[in-house]
């Protein structure tokens, strides 16, 4: 597979592979995935370093390039790093804009099936194992942390805070997050059921400060999270 981190004479053949695969992958999803996969790329292309694996965009100027509004924004933030695409390097706080990376290793993984669409050798060049050799062993994902991936197609807000923490902490999302459902909400607070007195006790002790961040980069207008059992 390509390597993580495009660099040497090949690397703009590189960034345009990746693109590649983005768009043809694109292409064929639905209108509302294209639309989400095209505002990344023209993000990619206009603003990502791609030697520090940086991306630093504040949400007035993403909104001005995406022709939308900041809510919106920070929606199609989260569904990216639910999908497992961005990464959050470093929070922005103070008029500091948020700091992301790319998970070029899941893009490669969720592209691969239309690889093949492009051509032959398009699809020798992405399979090829070209990225150098690491003396790092892998450590295998607990079976806790295997739990599937949340459904985000109903556009919720807690649906998307339980896809960016599937794709951030697996682990934590598969003990005390998945099973979380949304019971309703009343202004500023967003009431969610568990389904035990303990497991309501814990989250509320433990996690609510968490999930109030999650729930807070994507609609600002959140302000208290209760759960009940």
């Amino acid at each position: 597979m390509l390597a993580s981190k495009p660099a040497g004479r090949n690397a703009s053949v590189i960034k345009y592979d990746i693109l590649t695969a983005l768009g043809t992958y694109a292409l064929s999803l639905d209108k509302g995935k294209q639309r989400l996969l095209l505002r990344f790329m023209t993000l990619i292309t206009a603003r990502y370093n791609w030697s520090r694996d940086e991306l630093a965009v504040g949400q007035r100027e993403m909104a001005r390039m995406w022709h939308v509004d900041e809510r919106t924004v920070k929606r199609e933030m989260a569904k990216l790093r639910a999908l497992g695409w961005l990464v959050v390097k470093r929070q922005g706080s103070r008029g500091r804009v948020s700091e992301y990376g790319i998970n070029l290793d899941r893009i490669f993984k969720d592209t691969q099936g239309i690889w093949a669409a492009v051509g032959p050798d398009f699809e020798h060049r992405l399979s090829g194992d070209t990225a150098a050799p690491s003396n790092v062993v892998p450590m295998p994902m607990p079976i806790s942390s295997q739990a599937p991936a949340p459904d985000l197609s109903d556009g919720s807000e807690w649906s998307l805070v339980k896809g960016v923490m599937h794709a951030e902490d697996p682990a934590t999302y598969a003990s005390w997050i998945q099973s979380l459902t949304r019971q309703g909400r009343a202004g500023g607070r967003l009431t969610l059921l568990a389904p035990s007195r303990f497991h309501a006790t814990y989250v509320m002790s433990h996690l609510v400060p968490r999930l109030l961040a999650a729930c807070r980069d994507i609609d600002r207008d959140i302000s208290d999270i209760v759960v009940v059992s």
